[in-house]
């Protein structure tokens, strides 16, 4: 079966031509479940996406899976510190996309350590960072916000 052969994975910039794509990839009820995020309106997500483009210290990169659009990773300072989140449409989950994606960024950004956080449900987020070289170093409750639903999540590093 051809989608089970892996698809070669790149990277380059978000452009605002990707904005549309990006803003209903981040609507989708499952992936925000899983994430434990709540999505942004459309006026927000425009508002933090103008932001962040426009940000010199964030890494934003879109995903490409056999030169389809199929995601974004990224980058950036939360609490202080250099993490890095990713997400990637469902119908392309299970394929290694995110896990080459991280490698391909992680390449890249020379920054160490790096963070990310991963609701411990989350368990193809976790194996995801961990297959970089990511540990997790702890866990904690997070108390809900206004992006973020409570959940335990685990708190990984590489160094």
């Amino acid at each position: 079966m051809t989608d089970r052969i892996p698809p070669e994975v790149s990277l380059r910039p978000v452009t605002r031509a990707d904005l549309p794509f990006l803003f209903d990839l981040q609507n989708d009820p499952i992936a925000n479940e899983l994430s434990a995020v709540l999505p942004r309106e459309k006026q927000a997500f425009n508002e933090h996406m103008g932001k962040v483009l426009a940000d010199p210290t964030v890494t934003l990169r879109a995903i490409f899976a056999s030169d389809e659009l199929v995601g974004s990773i990224s980058c950036f300072k939360m609490d202080g510190l250099g993490s890095v989140g990713y997400a990637v449409a469902r119908p392309h989950w299970s394929r290694g996309i995110a896990t080459r994606a991280l490698a391909l960024l992680l390449q890249e950004v020379p920054t160490r350590p790096l963070h990310a956080r991963a609701a411990i449900h989350n368990i193809g987020s976790i194996k995801v960072l961990e297959r970089c070289g990511f540990q997790i170093i702890s866990r904690q409750i997070s108390p809900p916000h206004p992006r973020f639903l409570q959940c335990e999540e685990a708190l990984l590093t590489l160094e």
